[in-house]
């Protein structure tokens, strides 16, 4: 029996915002149905408390990266509709068929790879330029509609590269793209919008939307408020408090001068939880709602934070440190350290604790 790990970060899960989030989205996108991204382990919160709760919400389509990914949903998911987004890959039809899982077919290639095996849905690529049948692939289809035979077209679909910025040409273009290349492909219906698309306009998507980063509570604006409520909670504890009584550096590096008199609280908390290292001297903590800066260098294990400003009382050993919550958003921790909040949650250790409320 493996051990259990004793490190103390904690992230909390809060599955009645991620419901209210659900609701959010479904309700700007009717008549269009809701469906749910849940790849990359429901983006680092755990699939299976959160694919339970959007069951009990009434999401009744999925979709995921991978034929692997499909499986595990599926014990999750028993009745519900499973996308993978990759699409009938080499190697892994038997266990898409086994997972009950329909593949997003994005290439000739793939096409061939199902012929006969029912239901599937075909990508177009209009301008992403990542997966998808490019215009040359949909008129070989138009042109020769046997490919096609013994496959289900259920949706057509696409990926718009700037729905995050709404007016942005991209979009018009892309959407004037796949509107000219769906038409030759068998008629069905269509999935474009991601959580950004869903909430900019009913020509950004279609028949069914796919959110993902809204859902977990991150913004999918570049330049608009966040319109969904926190998901997730990141603490750590305090494992020790350094009196500054002369002047020295702080971690690796000596990239933090510290002058006395001064105080330090040294958190349990590193790069190997998830908690990016690019955060040295540019993070954000909070004890009790009181934000305090990240100083030195993060290690692997441990941050440190300069807690001289903060009230004694406050800052104990053992004290629950925030690194993401209400106090300091996933979206400012993902901007100071010059990424987006989906790469914030993906990167989570297994080894930080989940408690799930709400489940």
């Amino acid at each position: 029996m493996g051990l259990k790990s004793t490190r103390s970060g904690r992230l909390v899960v809060d599955l009645d915002a991620l419901a209210r989030n659900y609701a959010r989205l479904r309700a700007s996108c009717a008549p269009a149905e809701c469906a749910a991204v849940v790849k990359a382990n429901a983006y680092g919160l755990g699939v299976g408390p959160v694919a339970r709760r959007l069951v009990r919400e009434g999401c009744a389509r999925f979709f995921v990266a991978t034929a692997a990914e499909a499986a595990e949903l599926r014990a999750h998911a028993r009745d519900a509709a499973i996308y993978v987004l990759e699409g009938a890959r080499a190697g892994e039809v038997d266990a898409l068929v086994a997972a009950r899982a329909t593949p997003v077919l994005c290439s000739l290639e793939q096409v061939a790879r199902w012929s006969g095996l029912g239901a599937a849905l075909l990508q177009v690529e209009t301008g992403m330029g990542r997966l998808g049948l490019d215009a040359r692939e949909v008129e070989e289809l138009a042109r020769r509609p046997e490919l096609l035979a013994g496959i289900e077209t259920e949706l057509v679909v696409t990926h718009l590269a700037c729905a995050d910025e709404p007016e942005h040409p991209l979009n018009r273009a892309q959407l004037e793209a796949f509107e000219r290349l769906r038409r030759r492909l068998p008629a069905a219906r269509t999935s474009i919008g991601n959580s950004a698309a869903t909430l900019i306009g009913e020509a950004a998507r279609g028949d069914v939307v796919r959110p993902g980063i809204g859902l977990y509570g991150g913004n999918p604006f570049a330049a608009r408020a966040n319109p969904f409520e926190p998901v997730v909670t990141l603490t750590a504890p305090i494992v020790q408090i350094r009196e500054i009584e002369v002047a020295q550096t702080v971690g690796y590096g000596a990239t933090y001068a510290v002058e006395p008199p001064a105080r330090l609280a040294v958190v349990a908390l590193g790069y190997a939880d998830g908690y990016p290292r690019a955060l040295g001297n540019r993070g954000v903590v909070a004890i009790a709602g009181a934000r305090a800066p990240v100083v030195g260098r993060v290690s692997m294990d441990l941050l440190c934070c300069d807690v001289t400003a903060l009230p004694r009382e406050l800052v104990r050993v053992g004290e629950p440190v925030e690194a993401i919550g209400p106090t300091v958003t996933l979206d400012e921790v993902a901007a100071a350290a010059d990424t987006i909040g989906y790469e914030i949650l993906t990167r989570l250790s297994p080894r930080v604790e989940r408690e799930y409320r709400g489940a």
